[in-house]
């Protein structure tokens, strides 16, 4: 384990977990098709994240909205079912470090994540059979951070 400085103790001591209950799925969808998948994720209830780069359209999102809307693209990817975790602080952007703790923690327990950031939050994305392993692992770090 990399060392944890105390500020990070300090911030991971006041951090909440919350696990959504929902199975998630990674799509990935042809950047031609971005205003489609806009126009269809754009009603759909918290969590969903639309990404948008030169190269992909990248969607985040339950995996029955999902399965509403699959039909609709040609050639998409899709990977999971993933559990999202929320961690429920709100961060200040210049933190840093944040994320690697977590990341090395999990890393070292085996857990593979993918990692969201939001303007207020992190949230990371597990394997679903590895939900209950990343959650003991995380209580275990924030309990061992509220201990000093």
């Amino acid at each position: 384990m990399v060392p944890i400085t105390s500020d990070m103790k300090k911030i991971l001591a006041k951090t909440l977990i919350k696990e959504h209950p929902d199975d998630y799925l990674i799509v990935f969808i042809d950047p031609r098709q971005r205003k489609q998948a806009w126009e269809l994720v754009n009603d759909l209830k918290p969590f969903t994240s639309y990404t948008i780069t030169s190269d992909e359209v990248s969607l985040v999102l339950r995996s029955s909205d999902w399965v509403k809307m699959s039909d609709s693209f040609l050639g998409y990817r899709e990977e999971g079912p993933y559990r999202l975790i929320t961690f429920d602080i709100v961060l200040d952007l210049s933190i840093v470090g944040f994320l690697s703790v977590i990341a090395t923690a999990l890393a070292e327990s085996g857990v593979s994540i993918y990692a969201l950031s939001t303007y207020l939050k992190d949230h990371i994305l597990v394997k679903k059979r590895d939900a209950g392993k990343a959650i003991d692992v995380l209580n275990g770090l924030i309990a061992e951070s509220r201990l000093g």
